[in-house]
Formats: C-alpha cells, sequence, structure tokens
C-alpha cells in the first residue's frame, strides 16, 4: 500500500529508486467546416509558417498572420448560443483558439460593422462576420522569485517537483507565475523574448512530449551566472512538459549539449517515466497495454481522443501506455493506477484512461465529474459518511495525475540517474478517504499479465 509521509526523504539519488510499499509483497517493476470561408489577404495561405517546424502532435505549424475572414453565421446553428471565438476557430482550420481571442481583443473582428472586443460574445444566425487574425506577439517571460521544488540539481540538468496548478510555460494572457519564470530567477537569468509556437497557444495544459522544448536563450551577453557555462550558451529549456493540473517530476536543460542529449533520449523512448493517478472505476483488464493513437478531438479543441479504426496521420499519432491497478478503492468504485508512457502525446494517459472507461478522478475535461464521481461512490459507501464524502469530491480541483518517476542517462556524465517524489497532499488526502471506504491490493499474480 502506498505510504505517503510529509518529509522530504523520497528524493533519491542515483544509486537507488524508490517504490510504493505494500501491505503485500512489492510489484518488482512499479515504474473541422461544410462550406468554404473567404480569404481577402495576399497571405491567406495560411501554411506560411517556417520549414520543418510542427507542432506537439507533429503537424506543421501554420502562420496566420494576416488572414482575412469574411462570412456570415449559418442558419443552422440554431437558436443555441454560439461564442464568437469558437465560430470563427470553427470556420479556419487549424488556427487555435487563443489566436482568434487575440485577434478579437486587438479589435480586429467586426460584427455587422461594428468591433467587438468580447471573446465570449454570442453571435446569430445571419451575423455578418469580418475577422483579421493579429500578427503573433513574442511573449516576454520576467524572472520571478518563486518557490522551486528542486529534486536534483548541478551544472547541466535540474529535475524539479512542479506543484499542480502550475503551468509551465508562458502563454498569452499567461506570462507570470510559470514554471520558466522561476527558471529564470532560479539561474540569474534577466528578462527572455521568444516566439510562442502556435500549436501550444490554444490551452493551458500542455503535452509531455520531447519535441516541445523551448528555449530560453538570454537576449544579454556577459552576464554574471551561478551556472558554470559560458554565458552565450546559458539556455535552460524545457525538454518536456506536464500538464497544468499534473504534479510531478521534470528535467530541464541548462544547456544546448544537455538538451540534444536528453531529447535523444525521448525520441528513443530510453527515458523511464511512471504515473500515478486516481481513477473513476477500476479499469478492466486491470494490467494491460493501451496501443490507440491519439489525436486532437474536433468537437473540442483543447481535448484529445483516443482514434480507433483507420487513422490519418495528421489528425492523431501512435500512442501506447501501460497500466497496472495497484490498490482497488471504495468498492470498487475507483482504483489507484500507475502508468508508464511508451509514447509521450498531448493528454496521453487522461485520453487512453477515458477510453478504458475509468476518466480521472478530477479531470472534467475527459469525464471525471463530480457527479460521476458521486454516482460511484455513494451506492458503495455507508451513508453514515455520505456527508464526508460529499465533501471530498467537492474540493476535487484537477486530475487525480502525479508524474511520480523519472529516470534518464545523464547528459554528461552517462550515468543512469532515477529520481522520485510522493504525490502531494491533496492527492494523498483523497487516497486515505477512499481507503476508509475499502481497500483491496491487487495481488501480482492479477497484475503479472503486463
Amino acid at each position: 500500500m502506498l505510504s505517503f509521509h510529509s518529509c522530504g526523504c523520497c528524493r533519491v539519488s542515483a544509486s537507488r529508486a524508490f517504490q510504493f510499499q505494500f501491505q503485500t509483497a512489492p510489484s518488482p517493476s512499479l515504474f473541422l467546416s461544410a462550406t468554404s470561408y473567404k480569404f481577402r489577404s495576399a497571405t491567406a495561405s495560411a501554411a506560411s509558417g517556417s520549414a520543418g517546424d510542427s507542432d506537439s502532435d507533429g503537424e506543421p505549424k501554420l502562420n496566420f498572420s494576416g488572414v482575412r475572414l469574411e462570412e456570415a453565421v449559418d442558419s443552422r446553428i440554431g437558436s443555441g448560443k454560439l461564442r464568437l471565438d469558437n465560430w470563427i476557430s470553427s470556420r479556419i482550420n487549424g488556427i487555435s483558439r487563443a489566436r482568434v481571442q487575440s485577434s478579437i481583443k486587438s479589435g480586429l473582428v467586426h460584427v455587422n460593422g461594428r468591433v467587438v472586443d468580447k471573446v465570449s460574445f454570442n453571435v446569430k444566425s445571419g451575423d455578418e462576420i469580418k475577422c483579421t487574425i493579429a500578427e503573433l506577439q513574442n511573449l516576454r517571460a520576467v524572472p520571478q522569485n518563486i518557490p522551486l521544488d528542486i529534486v536534483y540539481e548541478d551544472e547541466h540538468v535540474l529535475v524539479i517537483n512542479k506543484p499542480a496548478h502550475m503551468v509551465v510555460h508562458p502563454a498569452p494572457g499567461n506570462t507570470s507565475g510559470t514554471l520558466v519564470n522561476g527558471i529564470l530567477h532560479h539561474c540569474n537569468l534577466p528578462n527572455v523574448e521568444f516566439s510562442k509556437d502556435e500549436a501550444l497557444s490554444d490551452t493551458e495544459d500542455s503535452d509531455d512530449e520531447f519535441n516541445s522544448y523551448i528555449s530560453l536563450a538570454s537576449s544579454c551577453e556577459g552576464l554574471n551566472s551561478r551556472l558554470s557555462v559560458a554565458s552565450n550558451s546559458i539556455r535552460p529549456g524545457i525538454v518536456h512538459r506536464l500538464d497544468k493540473g499534473t504534479s510531478g517530476l521534470l528535467v530541464v536543460a541548462k544547456d544546448e549539449h544537455s538538451h540534444m542529449k536528453l531529447s535523444e533520449q525521448f525520441k528513443q523512448r530510453t527515458i523511464k517515466r511512471l504515473y500515478v493517478s486516481l481513477t473513476a472505476g477500476v479499469p478492466t483488464p486491470v494490467a494491460g497495454r493501451v496501443e490507440v493513437p491519439v489525436g486532437r478531438d474536433t468537437n473540442n479543441r483543447i481535448r484529445m481522443t483516443a482514434v480507433t479504426g483507420p487513422v490519418n496521420s495528421k489528425k492523431a499519432r501512435y500512442a501506447a501506455s501501460r497500466y497496472k491497478v495497484i490498490e482497488i478503492l471504495a468498492g470498487g468504485s475507483c482504483s489507484l493506477v500507475e502508468w508508464k508512457l511508451e509514447t509521450g502525446r498531448t493528454h496521453q494517459i487522461r485520453a487512453h484512461a477515458k477510453y478504458l472507461g475509468v476518466p480521472l478522478l478530477g479531470d472534467e475535461l475527459y469525464g471525471g465529474t463530480k457527479s460521476m464521481v458521486l454516482s460511484l461512490l455513494r451506492p458503495r459507501t455507508p451513508i453514515s459518511l455520505h456527508s464526508k464524502i460529499v465533501k471530498m469530491v467537492s474540493r476535487l480541483d484537477r486530475p487525480c495525475l502525479h508524474a511520480w518517476t523519472l529516470g534518464f542517462q545523464h547528459p554528461h556524465t552517462g550515468e543512469q540517474v532515477h529520481f522520485s517524489c510522493e504525490p502531494p497532499a491533496d492527492f494523498a488526502e483523497i487516497l486515505s478517504q477512499l481507503r476508509r471506504i475499502g481497500s483491496e491490493t491487487v495481488s501480482f499474480t492479477k497484475r503479472s499479465n503486463s
């Protein structure tokens, strides 16, 4: 059984690895349009992004700067409410909603001849919309004294335990309070400016794919830095990311060589990443491998979906996850599940969990809603505990997912290093409450088939 405590001894040196503690013998391996829109611009060819660039799902990045749309809202939308930003996003294939929102806020959208700068403005059938997509704006990140839970640091890499609710990198409308801001301060770097890549601007949540590397090259030279490398090579970079709501371990490269070596390990799938989650329900079977491509949901751009059947490679990418049920909780209404990633697609675990019919607790985007969780728990919980269950579920404010183990070959020494960090207090508290209702550790024989 998982044993959580508040001390810092879960930090692990390169020579040993943390393992879950069980009541029984532990497992040996815990680890979008029906009609075309009209372009009125010389730059109407949206695919004018830099050659070779790609987004987090491997598609070419598109530069929509200056693209113009003139169209009437179709009568088929009916009488329901439809936001302006959502409608424009649906008419320009591939554009991010954040990019559309930025254009609206910049006064570049007219509805029936009047400027509308409110992204949530409701459009109706017959409305004449004119829109010009704004130029991409560079983002500026400033150092902020944000406490960082540093698990390991040397002159080449940082391993950080990211808290839930912290965004990893700046995004339009969210340029402060991110992990990057904290890293700039920690490494004594000044303000930096970089182009926000199109694929990542539509959502605060980010994938953990290796090719999402964001370089924070300083525009200033001759800095006094605590890093023992030349100032012109100070490039701490996010090699991979975690969703905003996900807690846990990630590695940051401090120099180009480290970035290159770590990126190669992600590409070769030799990085060892283990996650632990609380799911609504118990997956069947209790251990297995999900090999189902993941692509963006055509009905909701901030959500991914497991794509079955014939796959268009531009819309979905190969994804594989292994999972094991560690504990069956609250009479089978929930379970503690370990995930081992073979690939790192956007929201991969969350999409695969939903595909299995067991969305993560607290994951409103993928079906793990409070009402659904309560509907599972109430029938299996004594009436005397119902008030406590309602209180517990009401506090769910993020997907219960934690990146607890990270292993890689050190980019400079070549040594295999392994780090672990226990789930934070909110996760531990929910797990404890579920255990009080009921807990059954899954036997080794049930889990050995994976």
